[in-house]
C-alpha cells in the first residue's frame, strides 16, 4: 500500500467513524482524528486527545493554548455517563439547564434552573440533590 493509498483510507475511516453514536466511538477512539493546532474545526465534531475524545462546542481554529481538556467553552469530552463531572461553565454557551445531572463532590445533583452557572455549593437553591 502506497502512503497516499493509506492517508486515503485513513479519510475514509475518519468519516464513517463521525457516524457513529458515542457509546461506539467511546470504544474506537483511535479512528478519530487527533487534535492539532492550526485547523479549523466545526462545532459537533469529535477529536481524540490524550486518550480522551472530545466532541467541538464552538467551531474555530484550533491554537496550542486552547487544548479540548482546558477550554471547556470550546470541547466537551464524550461521555455517556449519565451524571458526569461538574464543570464551571464559562458563559452562557456551556451553562447548565433545568433538567441537567451532574456530580459534584462526589453527590448527584439536577439543575432546577437554566443558565445555572453555580455550583451547588455557590447556589444550593439551583440545585437538588438526588438519593
Amino acid at each position: 500500500m502506497t502512503r497516499e493509498e493509506a492517508k486515503s483510507y485513513r479519510r475514509k475511516i475518519e468519516a464513517a467513524a463521525a457516524s457513529q453514536t458515542d457509546e461506539a466511538a467511546l470504544e474506537s477512539i483511535d479512528l478519530f482524528p487527533a487534535w492539532k493546532e492550526g485547523i479549523f474545526v466545526w462545532t459537533g465534531e469529535r477529536y481524540r486527545y490524550n486518550g480522551k475524545l472530545y466532541r467541538v462546542v464552538l467551531e474555530h481554529v484550533t491554537q496550542y493554548d486552547w487544548t479540548p481538556d482546558a477550554t471547556p467553552a470550546l470541547f466537551a469530552e464524550v461521555s455517556i455517563e449519565s451524571w458526569p463531572e461538574w464543570k464551571r461553565p464559562t458563559g452562557a454557551h456551556d451553562a447548565y439547564n433545568k433538567g441537567d445531572k451532574v456530580t459534584y463532590n462526589g453527590a448527584h445533583y439536577v439543575s432546577l434552573i437554566d443558565a445555572n452557572v453555580y455550583s451547588p455549593d455557590e447556589y444550593p437553591a439551583g440545585w437538588e440533590a438526588q438519593p
